[in-house]
């Protein structure tokens, strides 16, 4: 790491003062509102975040929890859950990533957790695979797009996708459904831009809003957990630039206030 480079931890201290990284452009924002408070409930539960600040400048940051209380529709008691692990635009190949990493790794360790987990995708907005298996973590299970990647301290038996979507999908119904949380402040303008499509085309739209860890873990018809449209029992993205509306449902979306962006 460079000289001008440090890890600040954030917790329920200093995250109105740090931030938690995303959507830094636009703090004042309903996803921005909602993600703060949802924060403010799971630091006592135990979730971390650490920022990478580069001359000052914030390029990158993980987000982990233990399993127990993930928002990842993965089962993972005894482990630590990553949520989000990024690096952005030129600080990327610099070792952030794994200075991000091996930091979970130690707060894992030092918790006395089984290891680490991290649902990765092949597909946008979740991150791959490439630097957990540098990190010597195994991949468990497959669902495409999506990985369970992990790393085991001992030989306990490794974290797991649940095994009955079809019933979670139907949970859903015929209607075009946003399935969301407000663990990701992106959510907020995605869900907004993709009712507003859904009802110029004539759909029933709905919200589910899954409120606590259990519900996502129990309940959401992807292993991402966060954030799901579903439309009369198939999924059609479970991330926030609803391209596949535009195959799935014809016309164009169009882009959503909710780009990645720092």
């Amino acid at each position: 790491m460079s000289n001008h480079a440090e890890i600040v931890g954030i917790d329920a201290a200093n995250v109105g003062e740090r931030g938690f990284f995303c959507f830094k452009s636009k703090p004042k924002t309903d996803g921005c509102a909602q993600k703060k408070n949802w924060l403010q409930e799971r630091f006592s539960e135990g979730l971390k975040i650490h920022i990478v600040y580069e001359d000052r400048r914030s390029v990158g940051f993980i987000e982990y929890i233990p399993g127990e209380y993930a928002w990842r529709a993965v089962r993972a008691p005894g482990y630590v859950l990553i949520h989000c692990l990024w690096v952005v635009g030129r600080a990327k190949q610099k070792g952030y990533g794994s200075q991000l990493l091996d930091a979970c790794l130690t707060d894992a360790r030092q918790m006395g957790a089984s290891g680490v987990a991290m649902v990765t995708s092949s597909r946008p907005w979740l991150a791959g695979s490439q630097l957990l298996l540098k990190h010597g973590f195994e991949r468990v299970e497959e669902l495409p797009p999506f990985e369970l990647m992990v790393k085991r301290f001992g030989d306990a038996a490794p974290p797991s996708f649940p095994t009955d979507w079809e019933a979670r999908l139907a949970l859903c119904g015929p209607a075009l459904t946003v399935v969301r949380s407000d663990q990701c402040p992106y959510v907020e303008d995605a869900t907004n831009t993709i009712l507003e499509f859904g009802r110029s085309k004539g759909l029933d739209t709905k919200i589910i809003h899954l409120k606590t860890c259990r519900e996502v873990q129990d309940t959401s018809p992807t292993p991402y957990g966060t954030f799901a449209v579903v439309h009369d029992g198939q999924l059609l993205s479970y991330y926030m630039l609803p391209k596949d509306l535009q195959k799935s449902l014809g016309g164009d979306p169009g882009e959503p206030g909710a780009t990645r962006e720092p």
